[in-house]
This record gives C-alpha cells, structure tokens and sequence, in this order.
C-alpha cells in the first residue's frame, strides 16, 4: 500500500472525487462541470487547488495533448484507508469497537445500521 504523507482539504477531496470516478484522465472544464452545485468556482480557483494537488503528488497534469488532462496518481482506496486509520487512531485509539460504541450510545447508529453491520462480519467470517 503507498504511503499517504498529506491529506485533502474538503474541496480536494471534492476535486479527487470527481477524478477518481473518471475512467480516463479529465480537463480542468470537465471536473468545473461535474463540481457545480456543490461549489461555485471560476476556473482560476480550480487552478489553483488542481495545481496544489499536483505539488502534494495527488495528480499528475498531462499538457502533451493540447489540454491539460488530470489523473489520479494516489489511488481512491489507498487514500480512504490512511485517512480511515488515522482518524481511528486519533478518535478511537485505534479501537472499531470504541467508535461503534460511542456511535451507538449517542444514538447516532440506528438498529438498521447495527444489523447491517453484523451481517457485513458475518459474510467476511465465512470468507475465511
């Protein structure tokens, strides 16, 4: 697994969403598009964090064709499991247990989630 040194600010990680769902790489006018109505961007700010993502080694701009086409170079589960494994280790001391419980006693997991949550163990148990 690569080891993930910086993290996103929200509207990065916006950003990387919108790559990561992208089966090719994609333009700077394609993510703008695919960013309105959760943020309301010129595209000289978009610039900007796409830029800051290349310096933190998130994407990588390909400019050979014309324009300049982002790709993800940190992959979208690598990321997810740093950033869930840090926030584990500074919230719950690195304890699943001790955040479904603090979930669970202020009423922030309904039995619904419980359930789905035991079913998910139960089907990784018989994968073993």
């Amino acid at each position: 697994m690569a080891v993930i040194k910086k993290k996103l600010g929200e509207a990065e990680l916006e950003i990387m969403q919108v790559i990561w769902a992208s089966e090719s790489p994609v333009t700077s006018n394609y993510i703008l598009k695919e960013l309105q109505g959760r943020r309301k961007w010129q595209l000289s700010t978009l610039m900007t964090s796409l830029s800051r993502l290349a310096d933190k080694g998130f994407v990588s701009c390909d400019r050979t064709s014309g324009s300049n086409l982002y790709a993800p170079l940190v992959p979208e589960d690598a990321y997810k499991t740093a950033e869930s494994k840090s926030f584990l280790e500074r919230l719950y001391g690195n304890s699943i247990q001790n955040m479904v419980a603090t979930l669970y006693s202020n009423r922030a997991l309904k039995s619904s989630d419980v359930a789905e949550l035991r079913k998910f163990l139960d089907e990784l148990e018989e994968e073993v």
